[in-house]
């Protein structure tokens, strides 16, 4: 094909030379008929189903300045592809550009200044293991092959956020093409509002070419793992969790996942397949500290299982990526909640005794400690209260069985509304949700829109959970 057709901004086609877009961007360049498009477009959510008109691999930043610049200049639709986990498919674009930094993954450390230097196309895995090398971390997510740059520009939170604050908390400067095609470098000093606004207020903003973040001595052992419980147990192991936590020293962090129990071999075969109760720990603190932080939570109830001990921090940020493999269909609905009663509880378990399929969990969250102590108006993020994220995570194989497993998340979803705080983390919203942007930033909304307007009034970078220039 000597042409290619790209979807523009306002709706229409506009067909480009081939060998021109190679010219303009000066990198390797995929289009349908290249080698490797295919995998090239492949994301983690099988759901989406998206054919850019061109994948662009950049290797510098000066290739990310073609590509926006080539973007800006034709009006074409533009998505940035870091780790491509984003459950709404941001990193692709219809018919248009698609920037695939999946050969810009170098994680640079400086130990004696505790500051790691990340390109975004860094998975949390990739930032994991060059830190851990030096006893060393940044608060990331719970999944390793999420890429750093989409987790750290909606907000970012994990095992270590009670003790360390959120991704976004860490984040001391960064590097961003404009869409205006001008790269500066930004931080607390150098560009305050456009800082404060890639703190949580994702990719609308420019194109991220380099992270620093704040390291923290962590690991390179913790104290962590799984204690099951039986599903007929759910309120009271709750009930019991909810008040544990609320005690719990900074250095522990621990979660409900509720879902039917793969074959663990952990766990007697007699419970594979049932609805199981899993609080999910990790303790970060000194390992003589551990078993009395741990305890009043290893005490609830009778469990089926407590494997709980020490094991290398890499291996535990990783403990969850067999359940979360790329290539199932995936949506997510999410709240944040500020405790659990009689009434959402029972939601819960109504929920979890008609699950779709045997992949769907219930994740509830716990997030508070250092997050809390950063006001709501510092950065983009707005919900700085210690509360419970709560993701309805419904997967599946079959697309057949799309609207039976989306309308289950719904109908969960929908009940939990009167016990929810409103609010809600960004990097969980679906496709079809965008009207609950401006929920997920509550009193930061208008500050972003208005931010937007300055940096990005044509709403070029708007493959994202997109706030609209006011």
């Amino acid at each position: 094909m000597s042409t290619i057709a790209f979807r523009t901004l306002n709706g229409s086609t506009v067909k480009l030379d081939r060998a021109a877009i190679e010219a303009a961007l000066d990198a390797e360049v995929l289009f349908s008929d290249s080698a490797g498009y295919e995998d090239a477009r492949a994301i983690w959510n099988a759901m989406i189903e998206r054919r850019p008109a061109a994948i662009v691999r950049v290797t510098t930043e000066a290739d990310v300045l073609n590509a926006v610049e080539f973007a800006r200049a034709n009006g074409v639709r533009l998505a940035v592809k870091g780790g491509g986990h984003n459950i709404a498919g941001s990193a692709l674009a219809d018919g248009g550009l698609v920037i695939d930094f999946s050969r810009m993954r170098n994680v640079e450390v400086d130990p004696a200044a505790r500051t790691a230097r990340v390109e975004p196309g860094a998975t949390l895995a990739d930032v994991d293991r060059a830190t851990q090398q030096h006893g060393l971390a940044v608060p990331t997510g719970i999944n390793s092959t999420t890429g750093i740059a989409g987790l750290a520009l909606g907000g970012g939170f994990g095992w270590t956020t009670r003790k360390l604050g959120l991704t976004i908390d860490n984040l001391r400067s960064a590097r961003i093409v404009t869409a205006e095609g001008e790269i500066w470098q930004v931080d607390r000093e150098r560009h305050p509002d456009l800082f404060w606004a890639i703190r949580g207020g994702g990719g609308n903003f420019g194109v991220v070419t380099e992270f620093e973040f704040a390291l923290h001595p962590i690991g390179p052992e913790v104290v962590a793992g799984m204690v099951v419980h039986p599903f007929a147990d759910l309120a009271s192991v709750v009930k019991q969790y909810q008040s544990a936590v609320a005690r719990a020293s900074e250095d522990l962090t621990c979660w409900v996942v509720v879902r039917k129990a793969p074959p663990l071999p952990f766990l007697p075969s007699e419970w594979h397949g049932k609805e199981v109760v899993v609080l999910a720990m990790c303790h970060v603190g000194p390992r003589a500290e551990a078993e009395a932080a741990t305890a009043e939570l290893r005490k609830i109830g009778k469990p089926i299982a407590d494997v709980v001990g020490p094991m290398p921090f890499v291996s535990w940020q990783a403990a969850f990526d067999p359940l979360l493999t790329p290539g199932a269909r995936n949506y997510w609905k999410s709240h944040d909640v500020a405790s659990f009663g009689d009434e959402a509880i029972e939601i819960i378990r109504d929920a979890v005794a008609s699950l779709p399929t045997e992949e769907c969990e219930v994740f509830l969250a716990h997030v508070g400690g250092a997050m809390t102590r950063v006001p709501t108006a510092a950065t983009a993020w707005p919900n700085r209260a210690a509360h419970f994220v709560v993701n309805v995570h419904t997967r599946w194989r079959d697309a057949t069985d799309d609207e039976r497993c989306r309308a289950w998340a719904r109908r969960f979803y929908d009940r939990l509304v009167p016990h929810a705080m409103g609010t809600l983390y960004v990097n969980f919203i679906p496709e079809g949700d965008e009207a609950r942007v401006a929920d997920a930033y509550g009193p930061n909304y208008e500050r972003l829109a208005t931010i937007k307007r300055r940096f990005d009034p044509a709403n070029l970078f708007r493959a994202n959970q997109n706030i609209v220039p006011r």
